[in-house]
């Protein structure tokens, strides 16, 4: 008669395992109780026993695969007869000692003395032990057997945590008292004392500085009230580094200043914000204020920390315009020279992490704003464009919002329209 193999419950957080090594084979006999297959999870690695003897006929789930608590992942045909192989096992079930007999003395082979019998901790620790595999070594490393461990996994089972738990008290505990006329015990060897560090370890308290405890305070309210959430893409680099190579050199002659990569940035994420404006908005006690114009907030670095100074009605300005700004923030910034009413206000930030080498990060929204977007490192990587592999300088982007106010549908489209535009950026020549 077949039987269902079921991932039996791991505890209230686990709700799924990975399949591990399976230990026996379709047709290979199974004594009752001997261990099946592994299953691991985030916290533990048990052995699912043989519901009984018999043979697997079936395995649903192989070794790598997942399988949610419940799930069958596989079946056995359960037989009368003892399988072959395992007649040792029947023999010492049958000698067992029943509860009557339970309580008998066993001898330390390497100490030469008797201990006390265990106690029977539950039904499900009759039969043999069930030690998980890294509980075993652990046990082999401190010396311990399974009479000095209680096991809290599923039906009694040893988990490496227990070990570690009885390993602790048996350093903490102190030496019982000998018993009169009993042999001397032997006295364990202590354990190394940790080596000696050498050479200077001197420490420095120094007090935070006014902005340093600002940006922490607002950092710390940022994740406190607001419900943050990041959404990434990818971002195709290769039209706008064509046309600023093209036009640079004119661009820097005519202004005076550099044509950067983040006055696209900024005049995309305008266009974007004029599509989704609660992504340009905040939250006013229960209300939400929108902003009918776009002060965009620029991370820079200065010699105290990092600002943001605001670039007001970004809507109104021009390429060059942006970049002249940018500069001056920057310059000024090394300084210490911005002005509080520089930093004050800002409907939504950019910050690019990417100058700094930056791959990927979630930057933190800057209250009472609802949107951040976060800018990254160029680099050249393998895409597929028309079938075929090419190289091209990709950048990730990411948007961190408010989930209060924006919802995720927003937040996703947001974030593609503004790598529509960078990627088509005609578009916002156009106004298109």
């Amino acid at each position: 008669m077949p039987v269902e193999l079921v991932v039996p419950p791991m505890g209230e957080s686990i709700s799924e395992v990975q399949i591990g090594a399976w230990r026996k084979q379709p047709g290979e006999p199974i004594a009752r109780d001997e261990s099946i297959v592994e299953l691991e999870s985030d916290k533990a690695t048990i052995d699912l026993p043989a519901p009984s003897a018999g043979t697997i006929s079936k395995i649903l789930k192989k070794e790598g695969e997942r399988a949610a608590v419940g799930e069958v992942i596989g079946y056995m045909e359960t037989s009368p007869d003892v399988p072959k192989g395992t007649a040792d096992t029947a023999d010492k079930k049958a000698k067992a000692p029943g509860p009557a007999q339970a309580n008998v003395e066993v001898t330390d082979s390497k100490i030469g003395e008797k201990k006390p019998p265990a106690p029977v901790i539950s039904k499900a620790l009759e039969g043999p032990a069930r030690i998980m595999p890294s509980a075993r070594r652990v046990m082999a490393e401190q010396k311990l057997t399974p009479s000095d461990v209680t096991g809290s996994g599923p039906g009694g089972r040893i988990l490496k945590e227990d070990v570690e738990q009885a390993d602790n008290k048996a350093l903490t505990s102190p030496a019982p008292a000998p018993t009169p006329g009993a042999a001397p015990i032997a006295k364990e060897t202590p354990r190394p004392t940790p080596t000696a560090v050498h050479g200077q370890r001197d420490e420095e308290l120094v007090p935070m500085t006014p902005m340093r405890k600002r940006i922490a305070e607002r950092l710390v309210e940022a994740q406190r009230m607001g419900a943050l959430l990041t959404t990434f893409n990818e971002v195709d680099m290769s039209a706008v580094i064509a046309l600023r190579e093209q036009h640079k050199a004119e661009f820097q002659e005519r202004y005076g200043v550099k044509l950067g990569f983040m006055s696209f940035f900024v005049k995309a994420a305008v266009e974007a914000l004029k599509q989704f404006p609660k992504v340009n908005a905040e939250i006013r006690h229960t209300d939400i204020l929108y902003h009918h114009y776009y002060d965009i907030g620029i991370a820079v670095g200065s010699g105290k920390g990092l600002v943001v100074p605001v670039i007001r009605n970004a809507e109104l300005l021009g390429f060059a315009d942006i970049e002249q700004r940018i500069g001056d923030f920057g310059a000024r910034a090394k300084q210490n020279k911005i002005t509080l009413e520089e930093l004050e206000g800002g409907t939504f930030t950019i910050s690019n992490g990417g100058v700094y080498g930056s791959m990927m990060s979630t930057p933190i929204v800057n209250p009472p704003q609802s949107g951040i977007l976060g800018l990254h490192a160029i680099q050249d990587r393998p895409v597929a464009r028309d079938g075929q592999v090419v190289i091209r300088p990709m950048m990730y982007i990411a948007l961190t919002y408010d989930h209060r106010i924006v919802d995720g549908r927003e937040a996703v489209t947001f974030l593609k329209t503004v790598k529509e535009y960078i990627e088509q950026p005609m578009r916002m020549l156009l106004d298109l």
